[in-house]
């Protein structure tokens, strides 16, 4: 028996124990409901003797609830919510010059005897005086405003998605098949052609006047496309869909200006003057769903670098990833720290010694999906992350092949804002002489497990490694 299986005697262990520490005397704690908010203060601290208190959700009752903290002498307060209700009461406490930690509910999901709100904000007011609990990630006010504009126009693109597919469904059963004679029916032509619908055309002919020069079927093959039933229901419903589709079209450049407000008033980090943007990487011409104004201008200034020069990162996905954590990467020590808060590392656990899975953690982050959305584009892409992907392919479904190219997107990311740099392909690049060395290596193991040997073609020579 050697010394790691000698079983330690219970003084043994006692000694090797540590004692909790009261690292926030002035802590406390708050569990929020949609109804009513329970908060706990240190013992002794309220005049009354009631430590724990309960308040309304209105605005009137969170501001008294900030009173009553900052007369019992609380410096920092924990929280913890699964939906949007600590929103207001994170805003109100800091206001009120309270530290304030939101505090992931899963970390407290299994933690046992507590039947009730009562009992859960004394708990969570205990275990934030031991320095137990870890806030979550909240970003400065600049982002917030921004973040808050990202993710409303992301859904207002998301609802006209919607009212698109109502469009094309009622054609359809007009069989009228505009998504045959163009290539996108929200295009130039698409919309000329579903409003002269809307306002009566019925005439085929007519309807492929529309045709645009460009356009690679012919006049006949458009005009037979578009004969269909024009039946009065069909065309109500058409009609209602373009109505509502124009509308969030109106709301989306309303919220274009609005973000260019928002990004306009932004502290630049580089002088675009003394350092130029780079030209536009791959496609000149903007996408669809990208705003009016020149968003990369912004991007650039805010960070200091320009991501769309990166493989897969357009400028609605720049938008997306510094909308949720602005450029200063601070609150992350490193990219194993910035990777493991998107959920896009390697998993970790470990059983005996043994690692029993490297799956990813279940996270919900929308950085995450940005990065995961960037990666599934670069399947056909020439560059070194094109390759990569590809390479992972081999040996990986396409589910993981997008979350290890996501995790290298992340970490590119993190390194060209923490050190404000901009993207080197060629770093990315590997060399091909020492692809090939390595392909020769895994093609001489395979042959020496079944008995053969590689021989070069030109010299005749057995090519062996282990002798060089």
């Amino acid at each position: 028996m050697n010394q790691y299986s000698k079983k330690k005697s219970p003084k043994a262990r006692k000694k090797g124990v540590k004692k909790l520490i009261v690292v926030h005397p002035n802590a406390a704690g708050i569990d929020l409901g949609s109804k009513e908010h329970y908060v706990a203060v240190p013992p002794g601290r309220d005049a009354t003797g009631q430590d724990v208190r309960k308040f309304a959700t209105h605005t009137p009752g969170i501001r008294e609830m900030a009173k009553w903290l900052v007369e019992c002498e609380v410096e920092t307060v924990a929280m913890e919510s699964t939906g949007v209700y600590w929103i207001p009461v994170y805003d109100i406490l800091e206001e009120a010059g309270l530290e304030v930690k939101l505090v992931h509910a899963a970390h407290l999901k299994y933690v046992p005897g507590r039947k009730s709100d009562v009992l859960d904000c004394e708990w969570i007011q205990q275990i934030h005086a031991f320095g137990l609990l870890r806030g979550c990630y909240r970003p400065p006010e600049n982002v917030l405003k921004l973040r808050t504009l990202t993710r409303h126009r992301k859904n207002l693109i998301n609802d006209a998605s919607r009212y698109v597919l109502l469009m094309q469904k009622a054609m359809v059963q007009m069989n009228v098949l505009v998504h045959e004679a163009v290539s996108d029916i929200t295009g130039k032509t698409g919309m000329q052609i579903i409003r002269a619908i809307t306002n009566g055309v019925e005439d085929p002919k007519v309807l492929a006047e529309f045709r645009h020069a460009r356009c690679q079927k012919s006049a006949k093959e458009i005009e037979k496309a578009l004969s269909g039933n024009f039946r009065a229901d069909y065309i109500f419903t058409l009609k209602q869909a373009l109505q509502s589709y124009d509308h969030i079209q109106g709301q989306i450049i309303q919220c274009d200006r609005e973000l260019e407000t928002v990004l306009a008033d932004w502290e630049p980090k580089v002088d675009i003057h003394q350092k130029p943007l780079p030209s536009r990487r791959g496609r000149k011409k903007p996408y669809s769903n990208e705003p009016l104004f020149d968003l990369r201008k912004y991007l650039y200034e805010m960070a200091g670098v320009d991501l769309t020069q990166v493989e897969g990162i357009q400028a609605c996905g720049a938008l997306e990833i510094l909308s949720e954590h602005g450029a200063d990467m601070s609150a992350w020590e490193d990219a194993d720290k910035y990777t493991s808060w998107l959920g896009l590392c390697p998993g970790s656990r470990v059983t005996g010694g043994k690692s029993k899975s490297g799956q990813t953690r279940k996270v919900v982050n929308r950085v995450a999906s940005a990065y995961r959305m960037a990666a599934s584009t670069l399947w056909r892409s020439q560059g070194p992350l094109g390759q990569f992907y590809r390479r992972m392919s081999i040996k990986l479904d396409r589910p993981q092949v997008i979350t290890a190219v996501a995790h290298k997107l992340a970490r590119i990311v993190y390194s060209m804002l923490k050190n404000q740099t901009e993207y080197n392909a060629e770093y990315h690049r590997k060399d091909p002489n020492r692809e090939r060395e390595k392909a020769l290596k895994r093609l001489q193991k395979m042959a020496s497990k079944l008995h053969h040997a590689l021989i070069d073609s030109e010299t005749g020579e057995v090519i062996d490694f282990k002798a060089a």
